[in-house]
Parts: C-alpha cells; sequence; structure tokens
C-alpha cells in the first residue's frame, strides 16, 4: 500500500513545482497592455512596433535605463516624431489667437477704411453732378483716382505719397476748370481746345496757382489725418509677417529629445499616468524656444506702437472730418479760381500762349462746345461781379455748401473710435506673448498638480534642478537641453522686426523707444475722450468746439478778406521785390467788395446752424 503511494506523491510535487515556476516566469514578464493603449490614443505610430512584454534587450538611444522596458527602437523614432507634433501644434494653437487678433482687426480697420472712402467718393461726385455738371464726366475719373490713391495709402503701401496724389489731381482738374467754368468762351465754331494747351495747363498749375491755399491745405490736412491709419495698416502687416515666419520655424534635434524623455519615457516603464514636474517642463520649453524668447523685447516695443497707433485714431474722428473736407476743398478751390478769374487768364496767356486750334473740316462734337454750367436755384447763388476795367467781365458762381450726412442711427457701421479702443483692450494681453509661452504650455494638460511627478530620470516628489529663466543666454546653464544658437529665420525675423519699430518711431515722432511716449499719448486720449461716446448719443464731449471753429474758418476761406487773396504770377515775369506790377491787378475791384459782404450774410442765412 505504501509502495503505491509514494509514486503518487511525488508525481503530486512535481506537478505542483511545475506550476509554481511557471507562475514564476509569467508574473516576471510585465505586460505592456497600458503603453499599446495609450501608444495607439495619443496616435504615436504603428501598433506593431509595441511589444506584448516588456524586454530588458532594448537597443534604445533616449530613454535608456536598467531593467524591462515596453518601448523598442522604432517607437522611440515614433515618439519622436509625435513629440514635436503635439508641441508645434501647441504653439500654432496659442499663435493662432494672437494672428487671428491681429488678422481680425487688420480686416476690420480696412472694411471702415473702405466704407469711408466710398462714402465720401459718391459725396464728391455729388458737388460735381449739382454744381459743375458740365465737367463732371471729365472730373469723375479724377476723383476716382484721388480716392483710389487715398485707399492704397490706408491699406500701408509705401509707394502712395497722399501729398502726391492730392497735387496730381488738381493738375489734371485745373484744365476743365480754366476751360469750362474760367474761360468758357474761347472754344468757338471756327477753334477748340488744343491737347499742347491742356498740357501747359497741368504741368504749370503750380507755378499758376489758380486754387489759391486750398490743394496745399487738402494735402497737409489729409497727410496729418491718414498717417496713423497708414502706419497702422504697415504695423499689423509686419505682426502677421513675424507670426508667419515663428509658425515655419522647426525645433532643434536636442528639442526632440528632450521632449521624448519628458513626455514619453515614462510609458517605456508602464507608468502612462504620471505627468511631468513643473521645473523640468519649464526646463525644457524655455530650451527648445529660446529662438522664440529671443524676440520679446522686439515684440513688446511693437505692441507698444500698436497700442500708439490705436491710441490716435481712438482719440476722435480726424480721419472721418477730413475725408468728409474733401469736397469742401475741391468746392473751395474751383471758387477761387472763378473770382480770379481775368487775373488769371492774363497769367495763363502769358504763360502757355494760345490754347486753341483752328477747327478742322470734321464736325465738332458736341462736347467740345463750351456749355454754361447749369445752376440749381435752391444750391446754387449767381453773382455777376465787374472789374475795374470796362470791357472785363468776370461771371462768378458761387455754390452753397452740401452738409455731411449723417448715417442712420439704427444702422451705424463700427467707427474707426471704437475699433480702436477695442484693439487696444485686446492687444495689451499679449505684450509677453513670446516669454510666457513656455508657462502657457506647461499649464494644464501636461503639467499636474500632484504629490509625485516625472524628473526625466525617475518618480519623484519635486524636481530638485535649476530652472533657467527665457532667453538664448540663459540656456547656458539648462540641465536638461543644450541649445548654443538659434534658428537664422528667427534671427533675421528679430532684426526686421527691431529695424521696423525704430523706423515707425522715428516716423511717427516718437522717439526710438517710445514706450513713455505711448504712456504719455495713450493718457492724453483717454483724458480726452471719457466714457461716453458721441456715437452713443452723448453731449459735450469735447469736440463741439473744435467743429464750430472749423465752419468759421471755412467761411473764411470761401469769401478771404483782402488781405489773405494770394497775387497769381507767371514764372517767366514774377517781379522782383519791389518791382512794379506792370499793370497786373493782384487786388479784389471795388465791386467785388461791394458784393463780398452780401455774399457772406446770404452763405450764412443758407447754412442751417448759423454762425
Amino acid at each position: 500500500m505504501l509502495r503505491w503511494t509514494a509514486p503518487r506523491v511525488c508525481c503530486l510535487w512535481i506537478l505542483l513545482s511545475s506550476v509554481l515556476m511557471w507562475r514564476v516566469d509569467c508574473s516576471s514578464a510585465q505586460s505592456c497592455h497600458e503603453v499599446k493603449t495609450a501608444f495607439q490614443l495619443r496616435q504615436v505610430g504603428s501598433l506593431r512596433w509595441v511589444p506584448e512584454t516588456a524586454a530588458t534587450d532594448a537597443d534604445l538611444l533616449i530613454c535608456k535605463h536598467q531593467g524591462p522596458t515596453c518601448c523598442t527602437r522604432k517607437m522611440e523614432e515614433s515618439y519622436y516624431t509625435a513629440a514635436q507634433r503635439d508641441t508645434l501644434q501647441n504653439i500654432l494653437s496659442y499663435s493662432f489667437e494672437l494672428k487671428y487678433l491681429i488678422l481680425g482687426h487688420a480686416s476690420s480697420f480696412q472694411d471702415t477704411f473702405h466704407s469711408l472712402l466710398s462714402f465720401n467718393l459718391n459725396h464728391t461726385y455729388s458737388l460735381f453732378d449739382s454744381t459743375y455738371g458740365t465737367i463732371s464726366q471729365d472730373a469723375k475719373p479724377l476723383v476716382s483716382t484721388l480716392f483710389s490713391d487715398l485707399e492704397l495709402y490706408l491699406r500701408g503701401d509705401a509707394n502712395t505719397s497722399v501729398e502726391h496724389s492730392v497735387h496730381s489731381f488738381y493738375d489734371k482738374l485745373f484744365p476743365l476748370v480754366y476751360q469750362h467754368l474760367v474761360n468758357p468762351g474761347l472754344g468757338s465754331n471756327v477753334s477748340i481746345w488744343s491737347s499742347e494747351g491742356s498740357e501747359c495747363l497741368r504741368a504749370t498749375r503750380h507755378d499758376v496757382n489758380p486754387f489759391g491755399p486750398h490743394p496745399q491745405e487738402l494735402a497737409q490736412g489729409l497727410s496729418r489725418a491718414l498717417v496713423a491709419g497708414h502706419a497702422l495698416s504697415r504695423a499689423l502687416a509686419m505682426g502677421s509677417e513675424v507670426l508667419n515666419a515663428t509658425e515655419s520655424v522647426g525645433m532643434a534635434r536636442q528639442c526632440g529629445r528632450a521632449l521624448v524623455r519628458m513626455l514619453f519615457c515614462p510609458h517605456c516603464r508602464g507608468l502612462t499616468l504620471i505627468r511631468p514636474c513643473g521645473g523640468l517642463c519649464l526646463n525644457v520649453m524655455r530650451g527648445c524656444l529660446a529662438g522664440l524668447a529671443e524676440l520679446d523685447g522686439p515684440w513688446r516695443r511693437y505692441v507698444a506702437l500698436l497700442e500708439g497707433l490705436s491710441g490716435a485714431l481712438s482719440g476722435g474722428y480726424e480721419v472721418e472730418l477730413a475725408l468728409l473736407r474733401i469736397r469742401e476743398r475741391i468746392n473751395d478751390a474751383i471758387l477761387t479760381a472763378q473770382l480770379h478769374g481775368p487775373h488769371l487768364s492774363a497769367v495763363v496767356g502769358k504763360v502757355c500762349g494760345s490754347l486753341t486750334e483752328p477747327v478742322s473740316s470734321t464736325p465738332v462734337s458736341p462736347t467740345s462746345r463750351s456749355l454754361t454750367p447749369s445752376v440749381n436755384p435752391t444750391t446754387e447763388l449767381q453773382t455777376s461781379v465787374m472789374s475795374s476795367s470796362p470791357t472785363a467781365h468776370e461771371h462768378v458762381t458761387l455754390k452753397r455748401r452740401s452738409l455731411p450726412l449723417k448715417p442712420s442711427k439704427n444702422d451705424k457701421p463700427r467707427s474707426l473710435k471704437k475699433i480702436s479702443k477695442e484693439f487696444m483692450g485686446y492687444i495689451q494681453r499679449y505684450k509677453s506673448f513670446f516669454s510666457t509661452l513656455p508657462e502657457m504650455l506647461c499649464e494644464g494638460e501636461v503639467v499636474m498638480d500632484e504629490n509625485t511627478c516625472w524628473s526625466g530620470e525617475d518618480v519623484v516628489e519635486s524636481y530638485t534642478g535649476h530652472v533657467v529663466g527665457n532667453g538664448l543666454k540663459a540656456q547656458k546653464h539648462n540641465p536638461e537641453i543644450k541649445i548654443r544658437s538659434v534658428d537664422p529665420i528667427l534671427v533675421n525675423v528679430k532684426e526686421k522686426l527691431e529695424h521696423f519699430n525704430q523706423e515707425m518711431w522715428e516716423e511717427m515722432g516718437l522717439g526710438t523707444d517710445g514706450r513713455e511716449d505711448v504712456e504719455t499719448s495713450s493718457g492724453d486720449a483717454a483724458e480726452g475722450s471719457s466714457e461716453c461716446d458721441d456715437e452713443d448719443g452723448c453731449q459735450g464731449s469735447g469736440r463741439s468746439e473744435d467743429q464750430t471753429v472749423l465752419t468759421k474758418k471755412e467761411i473764411h476761406v470761401l469769401i478771404p478778406p483782402r488781405d489773405a487773396i494770394i497775387p497769381i504770377q507767371s514764372p517767366k515775369s514774377r517781379s522782383k521785390p519791389g518791382a512794379p506790377n506792370n499793370g497786373v491787378a493782384h487786388m479784389p475791384t471795388i465791386s467785388s467788395f461791394l458784393f463780398l459782404p452780401l455774399l457772406l450774410i446770404i452763405q450764412l442765412l443758407l447754412r442751417p446752424d448759423g454762425i
């Protein structure tokens, strides 16, 4: 009996020992199931690279450690690509917000500029349609060209000059005014205006000065009012260019390895839920973004420039008022030429000679014959002013000024003032964008508030390494990554932004740095514009007094006093100081002074706002 029992007990022990040894072997082989799940969820790469169990013979380059690992060489390569991809996407997500802010407000500014220009273009068209119908069809293309140039200027075009565009407009307008409004009787059935005569009038307009001071006043007024909008458009385009350049910059090889060590090396040990320590993340991100951090200083000055330019546009309605005055200035210029018709004809005759040529056998088209401007009795006052010479006769047509049209309160577009204030409030938040970008990347998903974290080598309670600051120089002491140079693209962007800042500060008269100047100008703008906005129906905003003074000045320009009339002299026959005038009258006639007070009274009575 005992002889049969002993073999059974021996076999039982052998079977139990085999089971125990098998279970020990299975427990020593660590499962990589969680690593494979994380590998799939983060879309790192193909799952066939992830082993089922941990191994000790993996040939790793980044995540080296003693003991079994769930990583392979192929997984490390996939981790390297995924770490750079995810980090760049996070950077782009923050950069996109800033870029959208710049491009969105640039579009808003341009839409408002276009709306203002379109309104005033039609407003100026109506002047020629209602008052100067004789030259309306020929003058409209000139007006359109002027407003097109102004729109190009407000879009930031560096090749467009406001003063040149304004003077070019008046150069081309002068032949039309002289032929049809000043001397409409020169063209007849036997003679027509010559092209050489028209070209002479265009070429000598600046010297003959038929329009008095009004062209120069319009050019200077538009230049002062539109320069901030022009500079802001250029600045916004520069900001977009800087952000586009930063988005095209890749990451250095050392940065990719540091990101893998921070984000994915814990996975190799099966620690898929552990998060990197805050100090580790800051060191890695500041090392990777050392080139972007070099843009911090120029970017801060750039944002200060944007604040200054936006403050200039938000301080009042200078752009709107300057564009509205275009019609008034053109009307004043034409009236000045008509008021000095005889003297202007004498000067033109000396400078250009005969302006007509004999009519050929070809029938004369109706448009070549001079017509008398149509007169609307509700908007025009026609007065014949007799000169001191019995043979001289001058027809002067004075037109009632049309008032600026007011948009409906129910459908008002956003004004430059409101858009500028809104933009100033948003852009201030991004002044330190490039220096705070590492902190933004390390917040939220990357670093968690836990008792333990990943130090780059092991799980610890806190990070003991030295945390460096921003910039290339600070990375000399970075324990996690060694960065010795900056991408050449970022170097060029930094130099270009610094040069742009210096050029714009000097061009706008704000100095070389501009921080104190911008703060002062912003404070002045804040004092000048209270919380109550004129567009919201508030009164007493500080602009009504300026507008009243402006109206008086415009009346003064319409009918200038005797000492304000500028003599028109020929460039060939300008008299020397003290020389006689050779009989050329530079003063209004006696009959002119008889009519001037009457005209002034009528003008004031016709204006609904009075004086």
